[in-house]
């Protein structure tokens, strides 16, 4: 009786974990290379951190957002800007706690201003910020601003 518990309370464990959404370290080349790969496919970016409240704020509507176009060739990524010591202890949480469903990243770069010039060479740091990408048709943006999923759904409709 008592393995039978165990074994229930192991496979709940292991279930639980694998059910959480995961937070993997990028950097602005490994980003760049999935750009280059999906040519059909229009990327959503969002540039946050979970000491932004603005940022805090719009993300449900990029949630909606990959939600109402999931089968579009549409990627929404969200990429955290905190401190990599912030992993566990903020990131990690942060994610599980609202159930994010998005690719959740963790940006891995050492300079913060050789990563903001390359994601763009507009870009003031302020964020929030979200890149939009359109190889297809040669787009690529960057708004410095908090959108709401009006805003966010306009735009994408005029880039995709």
């Amino acid at each position: 009786m008592k393995f039978f518990i165990l074994t229930c309370l192991l496979i709940t464990s292991v279930s639980a974990i694998s059910n959480a959404q995961k937070v993997n370290f990028l950097t602005v080349e490994q980003l760049e290379s999935r750009f280059n790969k999906g040519n059909d496919t229009v990327y959503v970016v969002n540039f946050w951190a979970t000491w932004c409240a603005p940022c805090i704020a719009e993300i449900p509507n990029f949630e909606k957002l990959q939600s109402t176009y999931q089968n579009q060739p549409l990627k929404v990524l969200m990429v955290s800007v905190d401190f990599k010591s912030k992993l566990e202890n903020a990131v990690k949480p942060f994610v599980r706690k609202r159930n994010l469903q998005n690719e959740i990243f963790l940006l891995n770069e050492k300079s913060q201003q050789e990563y903001i010039d390359k994601i763009s060479k507009n870009w003031s740091g302020a964020l929030p910020a979200t890149l939009i990408v359109n190889r297809n048709k040669n787009i690529r943006r960057l708004y410095e601003k908090e959108f709401t999923y009006a805003e966010l759904n306009q735009v994408y409709q005029e880039l995709k």
